[in-house]
């Protein structure tokens, strides 16, 4: 990939359909799976996909933003992130990051992450393609559970996306504590009761006597 590291065609033309984005996506997911991070080229999943190299440098500048992008594809699928509560919402985009970085690529990636230079095209895909997806992902979900007074407004919501999805990526880069589906639910949970209804705040819960339902249930 080390060829295309710095290739960062101007996005022309039409929009790719999402078809085809979904084909390149799932055709980068078996190569990044079977054969690696290093192995996952432009080429190969043109080939793989049948989409055309153009049609794929429309969505993504190189590929390692594509590899980033498919490290996920087939973990956080709209259905589940969209629609339901705040929290189912939030749980199963959560659960997804979780299980994709902990298989065995996305610990290969996570670790290469580690002794990256924070300015490479590695860095800089994995912000793009992973943190400020997921970040914007969030945005939506809260923004539609504002609007439905499931939450009340948040002091700041910057502050708000940033206590949800600061710590996953600080323990995926730290590497000091697991991250587990269980790490992922006391997230959400933490973060939504700051914004709860003052109605639906629980005073137990602070004191660690109530029963809190996991995000997945």
């Amino acid at each position: 990939m080390s060829q295309e590291s710095n290739a960062t065609p101007k996005k022309r033309g039409r929009p790719p359909s999402a078809a085809a984005q979904r084909r390149a996506l799932e055709a980068a997911h078996e190569i990044l799976m079977a054969e690696g991070f290093g192995r996952m080229t432009i080429e190969a999943v043109a080939a793989r996909s049948g989409v055309g190299k153009p049609t794929i440098y429309r969505s993504w500048a190189n590929a390692q933003e594509l590899a980033m992008a498919a490290l996920l594809v087939n973990r956080l699928p709209e259905a589940e992130v969209g629609g339901g509560t705040a929290q189912a919402a939030l749980g199963a985009q959560m659960s997804g990051l979780v299980t994709a970085f902990a298989s065995t690529r996305g610990r290969q990636i996570t670790m290469a992450l580690a002794a990256a230079d924070p300015e490479s095209e590695f860095t800089k895909a994995f912000r793009n393609q992973v943190i400020l997806s997921s970040r914007n992902a969030g945005r939506v979900i809260l923004e539609e559970a504002l609007a439905r007074g499931e939450i009340v407004p948040p002091l700041d919501m910057e502050a708000l996306l940033d206590m949800i999805y600061g710590p996953v990526f600080f323990r995926l880069l730290v590497g000091h504590r697991p991250v587990s589906e269980e790490f992922g639910d006391a997230i959400v949970r933490t973060a939504l009761r700051a914004v709860a209804p003052s109605g639906a705040r629980d005073p137990r819960v602070a004191m660690g006597e109530a029963d809190i339902p996991s995000v997945r249930s």
